[in-house]
């Protein structure tokens, strides 16, 4: 895609606000590691590899924008910024992964000159950034070789180019396909509440006209039926060791049918996107979002505004039900965690 999800100018970290899609296209300008955790926060920017980005970008920026200050001012500053950063999102890994990288690179600097260290942390969110998007177009190309020509595919939630620092990972490999001269046609799912499906996937297809079509949630086991489905490729939020996917709510449900027609299931996830950390799925943490999400969208409301909401962002999908995990390293089938280790 030729529209930038994440860009730096002049000093400020530009995000796309996935707010206002497909309507309006607009950037917000973030200058601090608060702002970008608000940004996070609030879904301007979403994707577990672009938060990643933005995250370690907000704190380049945090460094820069303290670096005439003191050591001891500068090195609070920066403690607060990790803090704040840490805590605006649970499920995605990849926020953690970066924030450590970042970390560690702070760490190493020591107090020294307040400048040298805002070029040299903004010179490792530049190389996050780098790497997240050669990472997508080496897992785009490992995918598609799993795709016959004219397959049709059926996606969940929106793993493309607005969800990383480029090219996508569900999306990389549909895109990789086509790119390969494969005929590739894609379902989305809406998504629902927050219908990154609807909003964003079908936006980012339509732009680069490869044929999409638009379902609710609730009719992916209908066309399953039919046979009107080839294949599910999703992106993941976070890996467990085991092999176990958390990712957007409704990814658990779509496994299970995938698996009842037969259906090879692929999830497409960077190594930053596995957390080796946690044993199984059962050890992920699972974001309970606002309950004004569930009840209506943006002015629109829908529901009795009393009502009792559950509003889970993620679900977990165990391996078992995983054909293959598709990463920059190549292609897990049926993961566990010996194959898992095997590949770092």
């Amino acid at each position: 895609m030729s529209v930038e999800t994440l860009r730096l100018r002049q000093q400020r970290l530009e995000l796309i606000d996935q707010r206002l899609l497909p309507q309006q296209f607009e950037y917000v300008a973030c200058s601090s590691a608060a702002e970008v955790a608000q940004a996070i926060r609030a879904m301007v920017v979403r994707g577990a590899p672009a938060i990643g980005c933005a995250a370690a970008y907000g704190l380049a920026l945090e460094a820069i924008r303290v670096q005439d200050r003191p050591a001891a001012e500068r090195s609070a500053a920066m403690a607060t910024a990790f803090a704040r950063l840490a805590a605006s999102r649970p499920t995605a890994i990849n926020l953690f992964w970066a924030l450590e990288r970042v970390r560690r690179r702070w760490n190493a600097l020591g107090e020294g000159n307040g400048g040298e260290a805002a070029g040299e942390l903004l010179a490792e969110a530049q190389a996050i950034h780098r790497e997240d998007e050669a990472a997508n177009r080496r897992l785009g190309e490992h995918g598609a070789r799993l795709l016959a020509d004219g397959v049709r595919v059926l996606t969940h939630c929106n793993a493309g180019a607005l969800a990383t620092a480029g090219h996508g990972t569900a999306l990389g490999i549909i895109r990789s396909a086509r790119d390969a001269g494969k005929r590739v046609s894609v379902i989305a799912g809406e998504t629902r509440p927050f219908l990154q499906g609807a909003r964003l996937t079908a936006w980012e297809l339509l732009q680069e006209q490869i044929p999409v079509t638009l379902i609710t949630d609730s009719m992916a086991g209908h066309l399953m039926s039919r046979g009107e489905v080839d294949a599910v490729i999703v992106g993941a939020d976070r890996v467990a060791a085991n092999g176990d996917i958390a990712n957007k709510i409704g990814t658990y449900m779509l496994a299970v049918l995938a698996e009842r027609h037969r259906l090879p299931f692929y999830v497409a996830a960077p190594l930053s996107t596995i957390d080796r950390s946690v044993a199984s799925g059962s050890d992920i943490p699972i974001e309970e979002r606002p309950r004004e999400e569930v009840l209506g969208f943006r002015d629109l409301r829908w529901a009795p505004p009393e009502v009792p909401v559950r509003n889970p962002a993620f679900d977990v999908t165990p391996a078992a039900l995983v054909s293959a995990l598709v990463t920059e390293r190549g292609v897990v089938e049926w993961p566990d965690t010996s194959k898992i280790a095997a590949i770092f």
